[in-house]
């Protein structure tokens, strides 16, 4: 279903004015879809098991993979997408969405003993060494250690040092194993969904 536009404003107020985000659907949170929205930009949402060529005949400029439950290396059909949305279209995933394009780019995988739950995991972006306070709710990661080349760590967890972000070096596709739309007392996170407006823009 679509949400309608953000209606009148300027594009400063507004980034992601004229910019249609497909949001792909394992279990998105509502907050996320609001965030794209309040930045301005038409936001499609369309089922988790939708193709590659589907959410493509949208004609995006960008794709959003949501968060959402289970073992990523089961979602082979979010995972198949992801592979054919690469180098064609932006892509932002969280959570699960980060999951499956590790695993579309050719990373793997594993589960954690315990989990990440919580609304207080600090969170190293290493690009400038700043810590954000993140929320997290999963059970699985991306082991860092099976990054292939033109995949690049983003972010730290610090309570345990697993891989809380990846770049691909290649093509605009970006994503974070945590919940940014949460923001858990500071707006730590929110840069990413305006990160994502740049890499459509550009």
């Amino acid at each position: 279903d679509s949400l309608p536009d953000s209606g009148q404003a300027t594009s400063a107020a507004l980034p992601g004015i004229g910019l249609h985000v497909v949001a792909v659907d394992f279990g998105v949170k509502h907050t996320s879809l609001r965030i794209l929205k309040s930045l301005g930009c038409r936001v499609t949402r369309v089922p988790g098991l939708w193709t590659a060529a589907q959410i493509l005949a949208l004609k995006p400029d960008g794709v959003f993979l949501s968060n959402g439950p289970g073992d990523p290396a089961a979602t082979t059909y979010g995972i198949e997408a992801a592979r054919g949305l690469l180098g064609k279209v932006p892509i932002f995933g969280i959570c699960l969405g980060h999951q499956l394009l590790g695993l579309a780019c050719g990373a793997t995988t594993s589960k954690l003993p315990f989990g990440h739950r919580g609304a207080n995991h600090p969170v190293k972006r290493l690009s400038n060494g700043r810590v954000e306070i993140s929320s997290q709710n999963h059970g699985f990661v991306v082991d860092s250690d099976s990054l292939p080349g033109h995949l690049e760590a983003t972010h730290i967890n610090l309570n345990d040092n697993t891989l809380a972000g990846l770049r691909h070096k290649e093509f605009p596709a970006f994503s974070v194993q945590y919940h940014p739309e949460a923001a858990p007392g500071p707006a730590d996170s929110l840069y990413l969904f305006l990160d994502f407006i740049e890499s459509m823009k550009n």
